[in-house]
């Protein structure tokens, strides 16, 4: 079965940084969009980041609360889809999911368009 597994998280200070990793499995990595969302104590999901697939030129789309400071990557050699996450603050702590669908470009921001999802991991920012 499809297993996406999260890795990285941590407690860190406000300046730091982590970078988070999501390990595949199960699925043909490349033909996947893959996807970052978060979710704070008391707030819904949100989508953070994404990576389209391979047919889709690999493309990057970013939620304006973390442009210019995460970057999204994916190494489908080994499966992989990373968040580099730099200059972190308070306001990024959550936890943090990956995510992989097949849906249009279009869509890639919507979490309900991905058909699988991790079991999280939590980053904590303390000021």
């Amino acid at each position: 079965q499809v297993q996406l597994v999260e890795s990285g998280g941590g407690l860190v200070q406000t300046g730091d940084s982590l970078r988070l990793s999501c390990a595949g499995s199960g699925l043909t990595f490349r033909t996947y969009n893959m996807g970052w969302f978060r979710q704070a104590p008391g707030k819904e999901r949100e989508f953070v980041a994404c990576i389209t697939r391979m047919g889709s030129g690999a493309s990057t789309y970013y939620a304006d609360s973390v442009k210019g400071r995460f970057t999204v990557s994916r190494d489908n050699a080994k499966n992989a889809v990373y968040l580099q996450m730099n200059g972190l603050k308070p306001e990024d702590t959550a936890v943090y999911f990956c995510a992989a669908g097949s849906q249009a470009m279009s869509a890639v921001t919507m979490q309900r368009m991905y058909a699988y999802w991790g079991q999280g991991t939590q980053v904590t920012v303390s000021s």
